[in-house]
């Protein structure tokens, strides 16, 4: 059959409309790759966390860090102290610390739950964190107002007011002071010293050692007048036999 000129046009618009309906329909979105969080890389995006990123890795901690970020259904808060804040230690004071220690003062730093910096302001204090159920007194307590938050050990007071990362499951604070914990860093009890041994005399003990010192200084005195006084009569003994004879 001959293809007439007003067919050839219907057919021309049939195929025009269905290209624009193609044309017209939504394209998915390509899937976000998903995969386990990186602790490490949030602090080297923030770039002022060195000292912190070295101490992570010298106690590997860092690994059990990422090992509960991906396992836990909680997620985990962290408060990262700045490389200045680690400056402003006294000299020595991590050095000081065991290796035990310097792994306590990291998780004094992690709270296994994962708070926006509204949900520490509604939080009841003390919050356990990653360091609690050792000996000692191992929480934090947060007061504040609005988007600022303060974080108190008992010996030091640090304010946030920003997040390096607030998406569950990780939520990264930067502090500007070392979170010291009073377990760790406050003062010490006085070690109790053992009593000193007394070297005084009592008055009775002192005169039976002065009895017992002056009794054998009697019996010697006497035992020495009695041969003084048996040569005297031997001898005039002696002198008498020699008169008679």
């Amino acid at each position: 059959m001959a293809t007439t000129p007003l067919s050839f046009f219907l057919l021309s618009l049939l195929l025009s409309l269905s290209l624009d309906a193609q044309a017209q329909t939504p394209t998915a979105p390509a899937p976000t790759p998903s995969g386990p969080v990186n602790f490490t890389a949030v602090l080297e995006k923030g770039g002022q966390f060195v000292t912190l990123i070295r101490l992570l890795n010298k106690t590997q901690t860092l690994n059990q860090i990422d090992n509960q970020l991906n396992s836990s259904s909680e997620g985990m808060t962290i408060f990262a102290p700045t490389d200045n804040a680690f400056n402003n230690l006294k000299a020595g004071a991590l050095n000081d610390l065991s290796q035990q220690e310097q792994v306590q003062l990291l998780q004094y730093h992690m709270l296994p739950k994962f708070y926006t910096m509204s949900n520490l302001l509604l939080v009841s204090n003390p919050v356990p964190t990653q360091a609690s159920g050792q000996d000692g007194v191992w929480g934090l307590n947060f007061t504040g107002q609005s988007n600022q938050v303060n974080v108190s050990t008992g010996l030091v007071v640090v304010q946030i007011n920003n997040a390096l990362r607030q998406d569950f499951p990780l939520a990264v604070y930067p502090v500007d002071k070392v979170l010291l914990p009073e377990a760790l860093f406050g003062v010490k009890p006085p070690t109790a010293s053992p009593p000193a041994s007394s070297t005084k005399e009592t008055p009775s003990s002192k005169s039976n050692t002065t009895v017992a010192a002056a009794g054998p200084t009697t019996d010697n005195n006497s035992a020495g007048g009695r041969n003084v006084a048996l040569g005297l009569v031997v001898g005039l003994g002696l002198v008498c036999i020699g008169i008679l004879s």
